[in-house]
């Protein structure tokens, strides 16, 4: 009689083999797609499939950043950077606190918040003319219109986080003597920690947006600069060149705030925490 297979193997015959991709570490996964798109993309440029002058090979974008230098490269980056930093802090802090105070207000609700769901609407390039003819083309409307695009995302996430606060919770505090701003830190704000700081990233990755269409007033240095000089000499390969530049530091700073998340809600006991 033949042996039977988990005689043979020590592991039971009904035992799944485990999936190729449940081997890989967890943080290569997402390393994974985007070789197999970049590869892709340069197999079909190399053997002409694609038109190389509207989609450049990756190593063609490559090499055109190397063809800039590293001092230029690192000018550009260093210029966005700056801006993206100053522009979200500014427009963060503002909508933690305005945010909060619509959140506690009942008659902050009615006066302001109807005119920043309208003003949320507008696009990024409507208020380029506006402050241009308000602020000049210096550093200022540059780092005002990021901090617009920031301002909303993180209004609108301490709005709801403060407006889903637990009203138990909130009976609780008052009944310890707890009002106005001591309430709002010490209750109101922890608990809506999640809701805020998902916020944040949100209007950390729209800063990034926004900086681009910042950088087209009058713009000498930064990635949107790169962008437009890219287009205007017809260079596809400056173009992905800035567009790769940009999707890297975008992920390199929610990274970042994911982490500061993580650190900051490690007392939570979610499903989301486990899984990670």
């Amino acid at each position: 009689m033949a042996a039977e297979p988990q005689a043979l193997t020590g592991v039971p015959a009904t035992a799944p083999l485990r999936p190729t991709l449940a081997r890989l570490p967890r943080r290569s996964l997402g390393l994974l797609l985007p070789a197999l798109l970049l590869g892709g993309v340069e197999v079909a440029v190399r053997a002409g499939w694609v038109n190389g002058h509207l989609l450049p090979a990756p190593s063609d974008v490559l090499q055109a950043l190397l063809g800039l230098g590293g001092a230029d490269v690192a000018g550009h980056v260093l210029a966005s950077s700056l801006r993206v930093g100053l522009g979200f802090v500014g427009g963060a802090l503002l909508a933690l606190a305005v945010g909060t105070l619509v959140g506690l207000s009942r008659t902050a609700e009615a006066l302001l918040d109807p005119s920043f769901q309208a003003l949320r609407a507008i696009p990024s390039l409507a208020w380029v003319p506006l402050l241009l003819l308000w602020l000049g083309i210096d550093e200022a409307p540059k780092v005002t219109l990021i901090a617009i695009g920031a301002f909303f995302p993180v209004y609108m996430g301490t709005l709801s986080g403060i407006r889903d606060v637990d009203r138990k919770l909130v009976e609780l505090a008052r009944l310890y003597g707890l009002s106005g701003a001591t309430l709002a830190r010490r209750v109101l704000l922890p608990a809506a920690a999640p809701a805020v700081l998902n916020g944040l990233r949100n209007g950390l990755s729209l800063a990034w947006m926004f900086m681009v269409a910042a950088e087209l007033i009058a713009a000498t240095r930064g990635l949107g600069y790169l962008l437009t000089d890219g287009r205007e000499l017809g260079r596809a390969d400056l173009v992905f060149a800035a567009i790769l530049l940009l999707a890297t530091l975008g992920k390199l700073s929610d990274s970042l705030m994911r982490r500061w998340e993580d650190r900051a809600l490690a007392w939570r006991d979610s499903l989301g925490s486990i899984a990670r």
